[in-house]
């Protein structure tokens, strides 16, 4: 497998309607263009089951229906980059802190609910192989740290329910595989660098016999600890599973300044790294990350994702709208949360971090 560069552009989609636009040294350029150029070789698209409330209106976050995720999936091909595929499963944002079931499935449980997890994974793949564009890898669920299709695969304190949660898990690991045997499939955890999370949740795993490929994480390095927690971590638990490992989602901002006040990035959260707010410290966080990353032992360490890298601060695009807010029981304001996290600046021009991906 080649190493690994690259970047969740969900959004993007979203962001070119609003008019977005992207420079390289001064000339515009197509985004997947200038992306490639600096050695961005990857790219993950969620996939939400029905992110629309039941009058049609959008949830926001992108709105990556099939249709949507299909559409850019193709431009990735074109691109000449893999196109690695994020099941959430539910209709709108999933993490450690919801997983929803989707609407249509509400009423399931049990063998009902698994069916139709294993159903919608196995049809998703048969679309996107109709239209041309198979995905290169898959991640079954997305943060699954507390669980799956809540509350049925919830996980309480001490891994209650996991052997409930795994059987959901199984149906859509069954599926993948069944659909492309040799396919990687990536199970995906947040706090990439709590040791004792890894080492509990994936002996469950083991005991549970779970088919897959690659473990993946999450490391915000202001939330999930030092680059040295997460090297300890992904150290041992390649070896302990032998396992491949995959940074699914990394960011960090080249300034602190908030362009609305969904803004996540901030001055606090830039005194928690050694790297501050900076477009140079961005750049020097990623050459560091992908060094760990490669010194993986038996060479186990595949790569990263950088999380939404092109969301730039545009008038309508918003993590969520009321409806998605609605959907989600979230009272943080509507708007721009990540353009402060992202490798372009907020006029668009490509930011020092590029060129560290290019080099490392």
């Amino acid at each position: 497998m080649e190493f690994i560069k690259g970047a969740d552009l969900s959004m993007f989609p979203e962001l070119e309607l609003a008019g977005a636009v992207y420079y390289d040294h001064g000339k515009q350029k197509d985004l997947l263009r200038i992306l490639g150029v600096y050695g961005i070789n990857a790219v993950r698209l969620r996939l939400w089951n029905n992110p629309y409330d039941e009058n049609g209106r959008p949830y926001g976050g992108g709105t990556n229906d099939f249709a949507r995720t299909a559409a850019m999936a193709k431009r990735i091909r074109a691109a000449g980059m893999q196109f690695f595929l994020d099941i959430h499963y539910s209709d709108f944002w999933t993490d450690p802190a919801k997983q929803r079931k989707p609407k249509a499935w509400e009423k399931l449980s049990g063998t009902q609910l698994a069916s139709a997890v294993y159903n919608y994974t196995a049809q998703v793949l048969l679309k996107l192989r109709e239209q041309g564009v198979p995905p290169d890898m898959i991640q079954i669920g997305n943060e699954l740290t507390n669980g799956f299709l809540w509350p049925d695969g919830r996980l309480a304190d001490g891994q209650q329910n996991f052997h409930a949660m795994c059987q959901l898990l199984k149906a859509g690991l069954t599926a993948a595989r069944e659909d492309n045997p040799a396919r990687p499939i990536v199970l995906h955890l947040d706090n990439g660098g709590n040791h004792a999370l890894y080492r509990g949740w994936f002996d469950h795993a083991k005991e549970e016999a779970l088919d897959f490929d690659i473990i993946g994480l999450s490391y915000y390095p202001y939330w999930h600890g030092t680059l040295a927690d997460l090297k300890a971590n992904i150290d041992d638990i390649s070896a302990r599973y032998g396992k491949d490992i995959l940074i699914m989602e990394t960011s960090l901002g080249f300034t602190d300044k908030k362009t609305d006040a969904a803004g996540i990035f901030n001055e606090e959260l830039a005194k928690a790294t050694p790297y501050g707010a900076s477009p140079q410290g961005q750049a020097d966080f990623l050459r560091d990350l992908i060094q760990v990353i490669r010194h993986v032992p038996n060479g186990r360490g595949k790569g990263f994702f950088y999380w939404e890298p092109a969301w730039l601060p545009l008038p309508g695009v918003t993590w969520t709208t009321k409806a998605g807010k609605a959907y989600i029981h979230d009272t943080t304001p509507e708007g721009n949360s990540w353009s402060s996290q992202a490798l372009f600046d907020f006029a668009g021009n490509a930011l020092p971090a590029l060129e560290a991906v290019k080099k490392a």
